[in-house]
């Protein structure tokens, strides 16, 4: 069970937050939408941290679990917690895929792929704009206003 508060945001939260996104933000968000291949700013990102979700703050992938994949987006063998991301059988554009959203928001994210490294053989493969990214020792996202373990540095 994750030590973070997985409810929804309001209406008012959600309102507020989506007038704040950048039109691409809000097409890969909120629309399912993809960006581009090798565009993305946490593609080479190697610093460590914590990448969480842009539109709800809340924590999806640890930096020790990014690998360089070669597909042109960020790519993770791990979830920060399983409970913090959402599986749903994708079938559009004629193929089967299972899309990521956060478990917290339903922000889409992109989609995990059975062909990543041990030890989980998963590749979890994002979209960089559906990410922030907090530097270890920084205090994580409080963005709706939780409070603790929310705007405090990770335990880990």
């Amino acid at each position: 069970m994750s030590r973070f508060d997985l409810t929804p945001p309001t209406d008012a939260q959600r309102e507020t937050i989506t007038s704040g996104l950048s039109a691409d933000e809000h097409r890969v968000l909120l629309q399912h939408g993809t960006e581009a291949a090798f565009c993305g700013v946490f593609l080479d990102n190697k610093k460590t941290g914590i990448y969480t979700c842009r539109f709800c703050g809340l924590p999806l992938f640890r930096s020790d679990a990014k690998f360089d994949s070669g597909t042109g987006w960020p790519s993770f063998f791990r979830p920060y917690d399983e409970a913090h991301i959402r599986y749903i059988r994708d079938t559009s554009y004629g193929m089967v895929r299972t899309e990521e959203v956060c478990a917290r928001c339903g922000s889409h994210l992109g989609h995990v792929f059975p062909d990543g490294p041990p030890p989980t053989g998963q590749r979890h493969c994002l979209n960089s704009v559906s990410l922030s990214f907090v530097e270890a020792g920084d205090a994580l996202p409080d963005v709706l206003g939780r409070g603790a373990p929310e705007g405090a540095p990770d335990a880990g």
